[in-house]
């Protein structure tokens, strides 16, 4: 199985557990897509996504991604063990690469030509997405299988940003949906669909990194079941609702994050209606 990761940025611990993690699996990528460290375009993301202090602490760590022996710099501590190397952690998809054995190449465009055609030179059977533009049929189309997405939320029932805050807030149960992308948001063909378990969680910046862990392990067993053909992709059930959800505000966070203290929610009285969440 030929894997090739497509990412926002060397620095991206997420990558770097994703590339890690699959070659500890026996499935070292053929090569990694980047976007450069300082993306202006990623960071407007991360502004829409985390607000505008988390996204400047983001942005100091890709100026100043520490030193690779320091693990007290991993940003999300449930990353350490798929980051461990040696006495430190992988600080780069760099040192991920030199170790393992894989070209990086840094692209200014996901979508550009020149992605295409380093892509369609590496001759994928799968891509892995863990970050970065919003892609289109010309790079979507490269890998022989497809490009795979870890979503933190259940699909369909949820998709856009914020998933976990949406989903807390709606009342539908928390998961991790990795599935195909295609040119729509989320609703691409679904491999694995697994609820998640939000114990000991106690904040949503826990329960993101917490997610987001759990969406390698699922992605590694992803690639695993479409090299060995045991796993195929199902597409999602049409929905009478559009549910693509947007980035929520912070007073709305506040309340996802009181209803993850206090447990699981009321699966019938606690649900959105549908009627506020199309519109962020």
């Amino acid at each position: 199985m030929r894997v090739a990761i497509l990412c926002s940025s060397p620095y991206s611990e997420t990558s770097c557990a994703v590339a890690a993690r699959l070659a500890q699996l026996g499935h070292v990528p053929v090569g990694a897509l980047t976007l450069p460290s300082w993306d202006r375009k990623t960071l407007l993301r991360k502004v829409g996504q985390w607000g505008l202090h988390d996204s400047l602490q983001y942005a100091v760590a890709k100026l100043s991604p520490g030193k690779s022996t320091d693990r007290k710099h991993v940003r999300n501590p449930y990353l350490e063990s798929a980051l461990r190397h040696g006495d430190g952690v992988f600080r780069s998809l760099g040192e991920v690469a030199r170790t393992h054995g894989f070209p990086v190449v840094t692209c200014s465009d996901q979508n550009s030509a020149r992605t295409v055609a380093q892509l369609t030179q590496w001759s994928p059977d799968l891509a892995i997405f863990t970050g970065g533009d919003i892609l289109r049929d010309e790079v979507l189309k490269v890998p022989r299988l497809g490009i795979l997405n870890s979503h933190l939320a259940l699909l369909p029932e949820i998709r856009g940003m914020s998933s976990p805050e949406w989903s807390l807030l709606c009342g539908v149960p928390l998961g991790i949906t990795i599935h195909f992308m295609d040119s729509g948001v989320d609703t691409g063909p679904i491999l694995l669909r697994r609820e998640f378990v939000a114990d000991g969680c106690d904040s949503l910046a826990d329960l993101r990194n917490k997610m987001i862990a759990e969406g390698i392990e699922l992605i590694a067993e992803a690639v695993a079941g479409l090299d060995r053909g045991t796993i195929s992709a199902v597409p999602q059930a049409d929905r009478e609702k559009d549910c693509q959800f947007f980035v929520m505000h912070e007073q709305l966070k506040a309340v996802a994050a009181r209803r993850l203290k206090r447990g699981p929610l009321n699966p019938v009285g606690d649900r959105c209606d549908g009627s506020g969440g199309s519109n962020g």
